[in-house]
């Protein structure tokens, strides 16, 4: 299944042991787990699960369930992410915990105007899960942009932070050099950047398909240009949480080691969290070794003194509750069933609703809109959003 090039070059970045128990795992089945939204839930939704080690709101379930048939999932309860992928979110809330030595750092706890920007940041687990951090630490006092290059990303993104509902957090479709050029300034940018996607070839093995050493030099290059294109919208003092979803160290542990030297910045060691590897530079994730998928993280300090934009300061940006879903009249209750045929975008009969605009709620949490005129009920649930799958009458 895997060639010779990948193997090698597994084995030059975790050594041959770990290499062999890495291969081994990537022929099993892949885990499944969420993490809780905690403006939404507090108690995992689904029977037998287990917390994630590094991450407050994750969970492993025992077996995948169908998300699509769930209402709860439509509602913003939870977002379905890899469990590795949420130690980016462990590390940034080491980053607002103030676990670090302080030294001449942005001192984020004294602060009102904290910024964060979510670099490539779709379908949105990373952003989604930084908010909830954000939010449980700084209530109001922060403001994180999620950015997205790819227009049909960006068009995703926008609808599962609109789900989450944090009002503090906005989507924007910019490029990197766009952003750097403009003036704007971060105090941590989250960069996961687009990589190999070697640490996901048993959830996608297209890209197994798509692995060449090539295109390891190829990502490589390009995250160097990513990282360097938006160095100046990072403060001075500011962190950069450098991740990727790859093994090897080209696109890793050099690149960092390359930031570092030509950009101006320090590693910031992260602590020690068995059985997550420690490399070089930064973490890495080894299925095999945790339960979930692959994932690489490092963090990386801007040296006082270094490139900054020329205006300088926060951003100050002042958004409408953009991200926040709308409530369009009193929640009217559903059950299960009436809950997925609205979201299939069904016509609906509910006499004991009132008249007029109401929100369709299930358990109490709001799906969307519908317009009650008596003898039926007009579905305003998004076409976008509808669910395509046929809603089984036997629940």
């Amino acid at each position: 299944m895997f060639d010779g090039a990948f193997s090698r070059m597994l084995a030059e970045a975790v050594g041959e042991g770990p290499a062999a128990r890495v291969l081994d795992a990537l022929s099993e089945a892949p885990s499944a787990s969420i993490r809780l939204n905690p403006s939404r839930l507090s108690e995992c939704p689904f029977e037998g699960a287990e917390p994630v080690p590094w991450s407050p709101y994750g969970f492993f379930l025992p077996e995948r369930p169908n998300f699509t048939l769930d209402p709860l999932f439509h509602a913003g309860c939870y977002y379905v992410q890899d469990t590795s992928a949420m130690f980016v979110g462990h590390v940034l809330r080491l980053l607002l915990d103030d676990a670090f030595p302080a030294g001449d750092t942005l001192d984020l706890r004294s602060r009102y105007d904290r910024t964060v920007l979510d670099l490539c940041a779709a379908p949105g687990g990373k952003t989604t899960d930084a908010a909830s951090s954000l939010r449980e630490r700084f209530g109001d006092g922060f403001l994180l942009i999620a950015n997205e290059i790819v227009r049909k990303r960006f068009d995703v993104l926008r609808d599962n932070v609109a789900l989450w509902g944090d009002p503090r957090v906005a989507v924007t479709n910019l490029s990197p050099a766009n952003i750097g050029a403009s003036g704007m300034s971060f105090d941590i940018i989250l960069a996961d950047v687009p990589c190999s996607g070697e640490g996901m070839f048993r959830k996608e093995p297209k890209a197994v398909e798509a692995w060449s050493e090539e295109t390891v030099a190829f990502c490589a290059a390009r995250q160097r240009s990513i990282i360097a294109d938006i160095w100046p919208s990072l403060a001075s003092g500011g962190y950069l949480i450098y991740s990727t979803c790859t093994f090897n160290s080209s696109e890793n542990d050099d690149n960092v080691e390359w930031i570092c030297s030509e950009l101006g910045a320090e590693v910031v060691p992260i602590p020690d969290f068995p059985p997550v590897v420690n490399t070089k530079t930064g973490k890495l994730l080894l299925p095999g070794f945790v339960r979930g998928e692959g994932q690489y993280v490092a963090l990386l300090r801007k040296k006082e003194g270094g490139q900054c934009p020329e205006t300088g300061g926060p951003i100050r940006y002042s958004f409408p509750a953009l991200n926040t879903e709308p409530t369009s009249g009193p929640c009217f209750d559903v059950d299960r069933l009436t809950a997925l045929r609205y979201l299939h975008g069904d016509s609906l009969v509910l006499p004991d609703a009132p008249l007029g605009l109401i929100t369709i709620c299930y358990e109490g949490h709001p799906l969307g809109p519908a317009k009650n005129i008596g003898p039926r009920c007009n579905n305003l649930y998004p076409k976008s959003r509808r669910i395509r799958i046929d809603v089984p009458s036997g629940l």
